[in-house]
């Protein structure tokens, strides 16, 4: 007779792979992709090492599904912040705040997926969601240019422009030689260096001093 999973089989199986993906993602979340090993993810979970396998095929293919999950979180709450009432200028300046302070405020998680060394897979999860942003960023330049708060530009190379100047300016920041400081040598700048790089960005979108 075949062998048929049963369905109770099978919610088991889910749970197990929840519970894997919840806590390599608190393993980021914590120390980085560095700190997420297999061994520690699987007592985490509660799973033995080759139960991880059994639902992905490496280590690089869970680590990647992690990327997504964090990364997609944070590509949505930009694309929330360019849904919210104003001119196109006006939500993108939103829309890069969102970025930079909730990067300042999960310092660990933001520097893994903003510039941590990480593994080819993962990698190519890092450049679809740069594009990922860079379409939202394009989207809105587009509708500035048409509203006229937004000088007429390139708004594909502009919108990559805008991605790459507000990752590169949080590395240092993010870098967790930076962010094991005490925190009230970190979190009393975080005000003054959000307003900086977002007057930097939006200075070069529009040509206007702020």
């Amino acid at each position: 007779m075949a062998y048929r999973e049963t369905e109770k089989m099978r919610q088991r199986k889910a749970e197990a792979r929840q519970r894997i993906v919840q806590r390599t993602y608190q393993c980021v979340e914590e120390g980085g992709f560095r700190s997420a090993r297999v061994t520690r993810i699987a007592g985490l979970a509660g799973v033995a090492t080759g139960t991880i396998y059994r639902h992905f095929e490496s280590r690089e293919d869970l680590f990647a599904e992690i990327f997504r999950l964090a990364t997609q979180r944070e590509v949505d709450k930009v694309a929330e912040a360019l849904a919210t009432p104003g001119n196109a200028a006006e939500r993108l300046e939103r829309a890069l705040r969102q970025f930079a302070e909730r990067a300042l405020k999960g310092p660990m998680m933001a520097w893994s997926l903003i510039a941590e060394p990480v593994d080819p897979k993962v990698e190519e999860e890092r450049l679809a969601y740069r594009k990922a942003y860079a379409n939202l960023f394009e989207k809105a330049i587009r509708e500035g240019i048409e509203e006229g708060c937004i000088p007429d530009q390139d708004a594909r190379q502009s919108s990559t422009c805008l991605v790459g100047a507000i990752a590169e300016s949080l590395v240092g920041p993010l870098s967790p030689t930076q962010t094991s400081q005490p925190a009230c040598a970190t979190t009393d700048n975080h005000d003054s260096l959000v307003n900086s790089i977002i007057r930097f960005c939006m200075q070069g979108l529009t040509g206007a001093r702020r």
